[in-house]
């Protein structure tokens, strides 16, 4: 019986989508369920007359795999990898490569990156973005785990990957242990910020100047001819102008609602970890609990009345004012999440690439969009980079649309429409670039009342003071340490 070249664990939409694409660029797969009726549905199905080989066991899809073998997962994140890899370890042999396409928690790939490391085998966790189409068409792949597991998988990832205009793949590897979820959480988390900006966007054109879904499907197509080319605005534009069959506008229709997976938290929470302002991401999470209390919200409505005004300005002017808003919004978003990033990447001892995830995010992801061969080129001219925002590219947008930015901001305010997201990133944007914060005042209370010390101005950093505020508190201070 003929060898196949990689085994997945896994028919649901993404499972069946990715081993298609792997058939179709030359690739033979052996699959397996865990419901075997879905194997056989597939086989005789989608999967008919191709180069797979269906298999109702573990037993039987390792023992049609070339080696060493690759069997890759693409099935619910947490206990249901951990059971697999369980299952998979006795069929396998040394050298032999698990690879976890799924959305797993970065801290779980580090654990089970060294756990199948120690006993022999090799192990991949792959970040896979771009949904059930990617999946199929061509994907953006994360790769990290076992560096040498990825000469083995190498040519079958940048095969089936998304690919960019100039042909590069969407696809490199990424760094140890869980460095590919990693990167792919924050990807996710940065979708979560593009996507509540562009909602933010809309809210203000419907809510407050009364714009109709028609005349928003003319923007967006505008914008997406732009500065803002980017999947999120291309399907927006498309949401805009869609109607049912009875002439319905869908996205009337639907529910107030955000759903997660609870990818944007695991970002937030990360970058409280690290001690990271990811002031954006993490405000788009905290807007989609805020949308979840609909019925809360419908009471509040009828008693809390805000003391707004409506518009009353240039529409055509205030327009451009949100697009210029939105792209210096966006700027933020990413330069936040690639100072997470970093500051990762020093704690778990990762050597990432950061123009070279740029470029995986080119093609097939959700957050695809012409920007990022900006950031490419930002980090190619500095690889040592601090924060996108002092790029003189990004520099001089941000600076540029500020005071469109402002604007708009002042507008959302007068006219009560909640634009959590685009001011937080205004926010942080004054406050990276301001030289002096009030925390010289916090830092004083934190001393008055716990004796928690200061540094002073006019003595080296590292040296620490306390000062008895009240004349009762003498001179022993608290030790100090970093959360």
């Amino acid at each position: 019986m003929a060898q196949m070249d990689i085994g997945l664990i896994g028919l649901a939409v993404m499972g069946e989508n990715l081993v298609l694409n792997m058939e179709s660029k030359g690739f033979s797969v052996a699959v397996y369920n865990r419901t075997v009726e879905k194997v056989d549905k597939f086989i005789s199905g989608r999967g008919a007359g191709k180069n797979f080989v269906g298999c109702h066991s573990i037993e039987e899809l390792c023992a049609n795999l070339k080696r060493p073998r690759k069997v890759m997962l693409l099935v619910k994140a947490g206990a249901a990898v951990d059971d697999f890899i369980e299952k998979l370890l006795p069929r396998l042999e040394e050298g032999d490569i698990i690879i976890d396409g799924g959305n797993s928690h970065f801290p779980d790939t580090i654990r089970r990156c060294e756990y199948v490391e120690s006993k022999g085998f090799r192990y991949i966790g792959t970040g896979v973005s771009g949904g059930e189409e990617g999946a199929l068409l061509g994907p953006s792949m994360m790769p990290g785990g076992t560096p040498s597991a990825w000469p083995e998988v190498k040519e079958i990832f940048q095969k089936i990957c998304a690919k960019t205009d100039a042909g590069e793949p969407c696809c490199d590897w990424v760094g140890e242990g869980g460095a590919g979820h990693f990167v792919k959480m924050v990807h996710n988390g940065i979708e979560y910020g593009d996507m509540q900006m562009i909602c933010e966007t809309y809210h203000l054109m419907k809510a407050g100047l009364g714009m109709t879904n028609p005349e928003m499907h003319e923007v967006f197509t505008e914008w997406n001819a732009g500065e803002l080319d980017s999947y999120l605005i291309e399907i927006t534009r498309d949401i805009l102008g869609y109607k049912d069959e009875d002439g319905n506008e869908v996205v009337d229709l639907i529910l107030d609602t955000a759903g997660q997976k609870g990818t944007g938290k695991w970002t937030a929470i990360a970058a409280l970890d690290e001690g990271q302002p990811l002031t954006l991401i993490g405000e788009a999470v905290f807007a989609r609990c805020l949308s979840a209390l609909k019925e809360e919200r419908v009471r509040a409505a009828q008693t809390l009345k805000g003391s707004v005004k409506s518009f009353d300005g240039d529409k055509k002017a205030f327009v451009q004012d949100l697009r210029q808003a939105l792209y210096a919004s966006k700027i933020i978003s990413y330069a936040q999440g690639y100072q997470l990033m970093r500051a990762a990447a020093k704690t778990y001892g990762w050597n990432l690439n950061y123009g070279g995830i740029a470029l995986m995010w080119r093609g097939g992801c959700i957050i695809r969009s012409v920007f990022l061969g900006k950031i490419k080129e930002a980090f190619d001219q500095n690889p040592n980079l601090e924060n996108l925002l002092l790029d003189p590219f990004f520099a001089e947008i941000v600076q540029k649309n500020q005071d469109a930015w402002r604007r708009v901001i002042v507008k959302a305010v007068e006219m009560g429409i909640p634009t959590p997201a685009m001011m937080s990133a205004l926010n942080f944007f004054d406050g990276y670039r301001c030289e002096r914060l009030p925390a010289n005042l916090l830092q004083a209370q934190r001393d008055y009342f716990g004796a928690h010390t200061y540094e002073r101005v006019d003595r080296p950093r590292g040296e620490f003071f306390h000062t008895n505020w009240t004349g009762r508190g003498g001179d022993t201070a608290a030790s100090t340490y970093v959360v």
